[in-house]
């Protein structure tokens, strides 16, 4: 059986599957170059290191009418999950903001998401006030004029994804999404590499496996946030999946999705004793959050690439 390379992606607009795939592959490989890795670099994009592919769920939230759908209304629970994302969101950054002015705008953001010092009441205000959180949000330090979003309503577009994964009430639209992801991971084995939203998808498809995983890779993970994430996670405790034999976490300082390292977050090992492991990369430029950005930098890219050396010799 071929060794794969399964890429899961993250909350964001549609995406077309063949030109993410490259995009994702090309910015491995970059990363595998500036590792030291040009040999395996160039198999990886002529396919020789291994079988990739990209495991597309998006249309399940964008596909007109398609289950928590684009056009779909929030729920109160998928409400109530996304002004806690956005609330450990804020908190956290401004735990690290050292710069007065962006301490400033993180503090109006927290205002915004609870006017009067208190949570908003029903959907329509709750979401309205994590609109005006987003927008104060994306006027702070290294957000302001990424260019990824053009204001909070579509800031909390994509966060909403995760809230309605995570709510598991629309039309079972999580159990979709697995399956989904679950269809490229197989039997086995694979290399898995998951990003933003994607590394709660991959995180419990995994748990679902016996097989081995040779290497788990996450990036920019909402993982580590046990005020909101971690009451919904399926199973619980959090642990690491049976079958994983390392995971590697990598987190950027400036990402707006990633609250804080996975490694810090107190996940359990599983039976072998493997825990997340986190790593720190600092991206230049003024979106750090994007997969690509994360997968040009050599200390991610380089433990992926010999990871799929190691595990094609032992085949």
């Amino acid at each position: 059986m071929a060794l794969r390379l399964v890429f899961v992606h993250g909350i964001g607009g549609p995406r077309r599957v063949e030109l993410e795939q490259d995009r994702w592959t090309e910015a491995l490989a970059r990363g595998a170059r500036a590792a030291g890795h040009s040999r395996a670099a160039e198999d990886l994009e002529n396919g020789k290191l291994a079988e990739v592919s990209f495991a597309y769920y998006g249309d399940l939230f964008h596909s007109p009418g398609a289950q928590g759908g684009a056009d779909a209304q929030f729920s109160d629970l998928e409400a109530a999950i996304l002004s806690g994302l956005m609330s450990e969101v804020l908190e956290r950054r401004l735990a690290l903001a050292s710069d007065h002015q962006e301490q400033a705008d993180l503090r109006q953001a927290l205002a915004d998401l609870h006017p009067d010092g208190t949570a908003a009441q029903g959907v329509g205000n709750v979401v309205r006030a994590c609109v005006n959180a987003g927008t104060s949000l994306l006027d702070a330090g290294p957000w302001r004029r990424s260019g990824q979003w053009a204001g909070g309503k579509l800031l909390i577009r994509d966060l909403g994804q995760v809230a309605r994964y995570l709510a598991r009430g629309r039309d079972s639209l999580d159990l979709l999404v697995r399956s989904v992801v679950a269809d490229f991971v197989g039997a086995g084995p694979s290399v898995v590499v998951a990003h933003s939203l994607g590394s709660v998808v991959a995180y419990e498809v995994l748990h679902e496996f016996t097989s081995t995983v040779p290497l788990l890779v996450t990036l920019g993970s909402p993982l580590a946030m046990r005020a909101v994430v971690w009451p919904h996670l399926r199973p619980r405790p959090c642990c690491t999946p049976p079958g994983v034999a390392s995971w590697l976490d990598f987190w950027d300082r400036d990402d707006v999705i990633c609250a804080r390292p996975l490694g810090d977050a107190g996940i359990l090992a599983n039976t072998t004793g493997v825990q997340p492991h986190g790593t720190r990369v600092d991206s230049d430029g003024l979106w750090v959050h994007s997969a690509t950005k994360y997968l040009a930098q050599g200390e991610v890219a380089g433990p992926v690439i010999e990871a799929l050396q190691a595990a094609a010799a032992a085949s």
